[in-house]
């Protein structure tokens, strides 16, 4: 048997790996301007409180934060935008209504 056909296996194996992460690059989160304490600050700027919840998300085809910070007996929701910081949501949660 020829060496070239011998290897042929281990090739098509080595080519497959990279094409099979591909997949995984597409849905991984991609590098955020700002972190996750820095949209901490923005959102207790906008809506002082205690944060009960935070998620890293990609909402509407955009990467953002999102916090539930708790005013008293109310939830208000702020949404801060992972690249620019800008609040992309600020909304209040009915009682005992949750995400």
């Amino acid at each position: 048997m020829p060496p070239i056909v011998k290897r042929l296996p281990l090739l098509a194996a080595a080519l497959a790996l990279p094409l099979s992460a591909l997949p995984l690059a597409a849905h991984a989160a991609p590098a955020q301007k700002i972190g996750m304490a820095k949209a901490k600050a923005i959102a207790l700027k906008a809506a002082p409180g205690k944060i009960v919840e935070s998620d890293f998300e990609k909402e509407n085809g955009a990467w953002r934060y999102s916090f539930d910070i708790r005013q008293g007996q109310r939830t208000h929701e702020i949404g801060v935008d992972a690249y620019t910081g800008k609040i992309v949501e600020s909304s209040y949660e009915k009682p005992g209504e949750s995400d």
